[in-house]
């Protein structure tokens, strides 16, 4: 299928980690520290600073507690997970402790327990060599665990709808990996969920059917995955994909974060990144 592609918000530096809440879609501009939200007319509004780079969104149940519905978000340079209150952005879990370089992504569950990612290693540093890093586990209360080892730079995830499983993108690894969720937040039975052999996947959003997207950082290109790694779509665009999240009034409305480069002082310069947006045949899951 041919797909076209609009521009929905251009002059960004850096998208990440977008989620579609309540009629609009927030992400993360990285580079220029800044939590926005756009609707499906364009319009783009400032939802909060993260002045040490924010990446993961998501949200707490809204269940009647004290920080009901209220916004998370990952503070990547500092590795800490934020609450956005009425007040402003205040501390839920300092991750620094076992994050062993700048944290990420992030998928939330239904109980407010989130799940994030880290680099594992400077890779933009002198010795560019990947490490394993750890994937987190944060209670609502703020208490960290780890929820996997050994991950090849866990990046982009997504919760099934009945809450019973985690796929997560490893991005040095060129795979989709899938852990169960047990009652108490804790994953087991790892298992490859794709192999994606030259691929680098990064963020990533589930469909209807049980498919899927994944933006793929090298290629230009996101790409439609199902279970066991066969490729049913492509969207060709004309930059890298680092991230997508379905939604939209009928939930088939793709948007995908791209951009021209992710280091920071050229993204800054160029302000390549872009939020474009497909209309695909397949809605969102009901979750990210």
């Amino acid at each position: 299928m041919n797909y076209k592609t609009e521009t929905l918000v251009s002059g960004l530096a850096f998208g990440e980690g977008p989620r579609w809440k309540d009629g609009r879609l927030y992400y993360s501009d990285m580079h220029r520290c800044v939590v926005e939200s756009v609707d499906e007319s364009g319009s783009v509004e400032l939802v909060c600073r993260v002045e040490q780079s924010p990446s993961g969104l998501g949200w707490l149940p809204d269940d009647g507690a004290a920080d009901a519905g209220r916004m998370l978000v990952v503070s990547m340079r500092d590795r800490r997970l934020l609450r956005l209150d009425p007040d402003g952005l205040v501390e839920v879990a300092d991750l620094s402790g076992l994050a062993t370089w700048h944290c990420n992504d992030m998928v939330v569950d239904e109980q407010g327990r989130a799940y994030v990612g880290n680099f594992g290693s400077d890779i933009y540093g002198a010795d560019p060599t990947p490490s394993d890093a750890l994937l987190l586990m944060v209670e609502r209360d703020g208490a960290v665990s780890v929820a996997a080892d050994k991950m090849k730079f866990p990046n982009g995830a997504v919760i099934t709808p009945d809450g019973s499983t985690l796929i997560i993108c490893e991005t040095f690894a060129g795979c989709l990996t899938a852990f169960d969720i047990a009652a108490d937040g804790s994953l087991s039975g790892r298992r490859s969920w794709a192999e994606l052999e030259g691929v680098a996947p990064d963020g990533c959003c589930l469909d209807a059917e049980g498919a899927i997207w994944v933006a793929t950082v090298f290629g230009n290109q996101l790409l439609r995955v199902h279970e066991g790694g066969r490729i049913s779509d492509r969207v060709e665009l004309a930059s890298e994909s680092f991230a997508c999240m379905l939604g939209g009034e009928d939930g088939r409305s793709l948007f995908i974060c791209a951009a021209t480069t992710s280091e920071s002082e050229e993204a800054l310069e160029q302000l390549g990144g872009s939020i474009e947006l497909v209309r695909v045949e397949v809605p969102h899951a009901g979750r990210p």
